[in-house]
């Protein structure tokens, strides 16, 4: 089947660059204006940190039409600007090649995974194509756990600011601690490096016709490491800055695909997320230190207003799946001023555990199940954003932990709810 995903054409210049031991993957969707820089960035940091090993570089686009390739082909460093301590034995090789399947950023996943197979890469790197803050150090720190230290897996661990990162600040991360037990601060920061062994093992599985191929392939990535017993760490990279979003706008298609995703991979893994008790730290790598970080725009009166509107709207629907006493904590939080707005802790978690339910009991159609999460989720963010506007970065942080020990203090009501079927294996006890 993996064959399929490279041309003759590709196979053809992957045979000229012969055998690789990194690949760094770049996945682009019209991203001229950014991606330069991240194709410098990554040509530096392998020729600096890893000059004793081939290495290629890959853009793997999604037909953009904005002239990314050609800025990826322009892409060159000037070799007297850039101090290395020892000549690189190796040039860096650098390929374009457009990607097959759903269109997406897990698609593009595939065909760089696919053509580190091909050159029998011993590890591989993968970063945003919208980068603004990638320094040519986040290809070691992403590379040497696996290259030097034998780990398969390595996470980001970013400085970012306070309303950017929110689905993975109020879903995301803390329900993926609570389930597996390791604390992986960003599940889906989409910088990450890995070993051949679970790039390989990424591509033996079915997944890539479902949301993995879009939003949903690096929570699906980092759920599979950490469920399937890959070794994994974190490394610091600073501050992640990109093109980032109001986190009210255009979101629910990224929030059906990851959640969905997060809600899928329960069900996959119910023979392993039962029997988790409690969340552990897992290594860090890296010289955490501070930095500043751009501010992210968050219109807190759009966002209390939608949750508003879909509380009254989709009640009728929430009615279907959250009991009667939870749904009117919720109205009655839809019914605070502005000003007096608090979405609590208990609430949100409960809340989301009644939606994993829901999908894995198909109470709904799961999409529009999901998709109806996101009233409420603009909600947490315009609570969270009231709640925090004078807080520090620590504090912030210090409130977001604490989210994740109630999402673990609930977890006890979400196995004892979620039944075991026939075709599911028992937990052990």
């Amino acid at each position: 089947m993996s064959q399929e995903l490279l041309t003759d054409e590709i196979k053809q210049q992957l045979g000229g660059v012969g055998p690789v031991e990194i690949v760094v993957g770049i996945p682009s969707y019209n991203n001229a204006r950014t991606i330069g820089r991240v194709v410098q960035a990554a040509q530096v940091g392998l020729l600096k940190y890893f000059p004793e090993r081939r290495a290629l570089i890959v853009n793997s686009d999604g037909g953009s039409k904005d002239g990314t390739s050609q800025a990826v082909e322009q892409a060159n460093i000037d070799s007297q600007q850039v101090l290395l301590v020892r000549h690189a034995l190796y040039p860096v090789h650098r390929l374009t090649t457009p990607y097959h399947g759903i269109p997406g950023k897990g698609s593009a996943f595939r065909t760089i995974f696919r053509i580190a197979e091909e050159v029998q890469a011993t590890a591989c790197a993968v970063v945003d194509s919208d980068l603004r803050s990638i320094t040519p150090e986040w290809i070691d720190l992403l590379l040497r756990p696996v290259l030097d230290l034998e780990f398969d897996y390595v996470a980001p661990y970013y400085k970012r600011h306070k309303y950017d990162g929110t689905i993975t600040n109020s879903i995301i991360y803390p329900l993926t601690s609570a389930l597996y037990g390791r604390r992986v601060r960003q599940p889906i920061g989409g910088e990450f490096g890995m070993s051949a062994r679970v790039a390989r093992h990424y591509l033996t599985r079915d997944v890539w016709n479902t949301e993995v191929a879009g939003y949903g392939i690096d929570i699906w990535m980092t759920t599979t490491a950490i469920a399937e017993g890959f070794k994994v760490c974190q490394s610091y990279l600073g501050a992640k800055i990109h093109d980032a979003k109001d986190p009210g706008a255009d979101l629910s298609t990224m929030l059906v695909q990851v959640v969905g995703s997060v809600f899928r991979l329960m069900e996959d893994y119910v023979a392993v997320w039962p029997k988790v008790a409690a969340s552990e730290a897992v290594p860090l790598f890296g010289f955490p230190f501070e930095v500043g970080l751009e501010p992210v725009p968050v219109n807190v009166a759009r966002m209390h207003d939608s949750f508003r509107q879909g509380c009254s709207d989709l009640e009728s629907i929430y009615r279907a799946f959250v009991p009667p006493q939870r749904l009117a904590e919720l109205n009655a939080c839809a019914a605070l001023a502005d000003d007096a707005f608090v979405l609590p802790d208990e609430l949100w978690s409960n809340l989301i555990y009644d939606f994993a339910l829901a999908y894995h009991r198909r109470t709904l159609d799961r999409g529009h199940l999901v998709k109806s999460l996101t009233p409420l989720y603009l909600g947490w963010v315009a609570s969270f954003a009231g709640q925090t506007a004078y807080e520090t970065g620590s504090q912030v942080e210090d409130r977001i932990e604490h989210l994740c020990q109630v999402y673990e203090q609930l977890k006890p009501r979400l196995i004892q709810e979620w039944g075991i079927g026939a075709g599911e294996k028992r937990p052990e006890s």
